[in-house]
């Protein structure tokens, strides 16, 4: 995918600095040279979670011999596609300077619905019919928080509640059973030796990390994400821009309810209870800011690896749940914390 680090871009004449720049064009050029350890800590600093990953895998290899083995990786990567799949959704929705707490019920309806739909009607007309769900569900996000100006927290706390009931009344509180002949496949199906649903994370990654970082569309998020007046004032539809980033999110979420739904030829209406908070958690440990107009894809990759890593040592060694829990936690604080810092030095 494009590994390039964004962050929000207005246009603005060559004569007038950029919000938050301090230095004139004459200050930069009499400005001292950097020292090799300055540029060392602004290295470390940017890329932080990257070392953070790479000893994590040291430290996974150390705890437990069998880390690196295809096999091991095979299980930590389809364990974890719908919830990177969700996240690339979310990062979007964060970069835009929103927050979606609905993807939860979004993701458990969407897989209650696949496996009803797929008991009914051919397994790829229920799977495009499920995404149109999910995106239904996004644009209405969508809609209460850009045309109703309802708060993005509120919003969607609210819609969560409205989905979440809405997949108990579709499934009549009852996990809704499918063995139809190839339903399992995207959950656990293989092309050359890859889980199918990993293939699939691999290409949403990829196509959103280009749309993100490559296109117009991309670049637009990026600039209502870091000052909303401003990209308005450039002519961008700021309104339009950010409801569809809770379209993509509820598209991503429907891709995990059918991951998972087919994974465990079961699609239930609790399944997503608590993927929300570890969707942020992937997002916001790369890097990406809780303040929107800065992040990237790769930076998102980088967060799901870190949990992927440290709930597979801890189911693969025997690690109390609540050790999982105190790490990712201290993962994510300690991320909010940079972001903070880094916010202070660049004001």
């Amino acid at each position: 995918m494009p590994n390039t680090d964004q962050r929000s871009r207005v246009p603005a004449s060559p004569s007038t600095p950029r919000s938050g720049e301090k230095k004139t064009p004459l200050g930069d050029a009499l400005a001292p040279p950097k020292t090799f350890a300055v540029r060392l800590k602004e290295t470390m600093f940017r890329f932080g979670m990257v070392w953070l990953l790479v000893l994590l895998v040291i430290w996974a290899q150390v705890t437990y011999p069998g880390f690196l083995a295809w096999g091991n990786l095979q299980n930590l990567l389809s364990q974890n596609a719908q919830l990177g799949i969700i996240a690339v959704g979310m990062t979007y929705v964060m970069i835009a300077r929103g927050l979606d707490l609905s993807v939860g019920a979004t993701y458990a309806g969407c897989a209650v619905v696949y496996a009803q739909l797929s008991l009914m009607m051919p397994i790829p007309l229920a799977f495009v019919l499920t995404l149109l769900v999910g995106a239904a569900a996004g644009a209405l996000n969508g809609a209460i928080i850009t045309l109703l100006k309802v708060n993005p927290f509120v919003a969607t706390l609210g819609t969560g509640s409205v989905f979440g009931g809405a997949a108990f009344l579709f499934s009549n509180s009852s996990p809704i059973l499918n063995n139809e002949p190839g339903f399992d496949w995207l959950g656990l199906g293989m092309i050359a030796a890859v889980p199918v649903s990993v293939w699939l994370m691999l290409i949403v990654f990829v196509v959103a990390g280009f749309v993100l970082s490559r296109t117009a569309y991309g670049r637009s998020i990026f600039a209502i994400g870091g000052n909303p007046e401003a990209a308005r004032l450039a002519g961008l539809r700021v309104e339009a821009l950010s409801a569809s980033t809770y379209t993509l999110v509820g598209v991503c979420a429907a891709i995990g309810g059918c991951i998972i739904a087919s994974r465990l030829s079961v699609g239930q209406a609790d399944v997503g209870s608590t993927i929300v908070l570890d969707v942020i958690a992937v997002v916001v440990i790369g890097g990406t800011s809780l303040f929107g107009g800065e992040g990237a894809m790769w930076r998102t990759a980088v967060g799901l690896l870190i949990i992927a890593i440290i709930r597979n040592v801890s189911q693969s060694s025997g690690f109390d749940v609540n050790v999982e829990s105190v790490i990712t936690g201290a993962i994510v604080v300690g991320a909010v914390a940079l972001d903070a810092y880094a916010r202070r030095r660049r004001a």
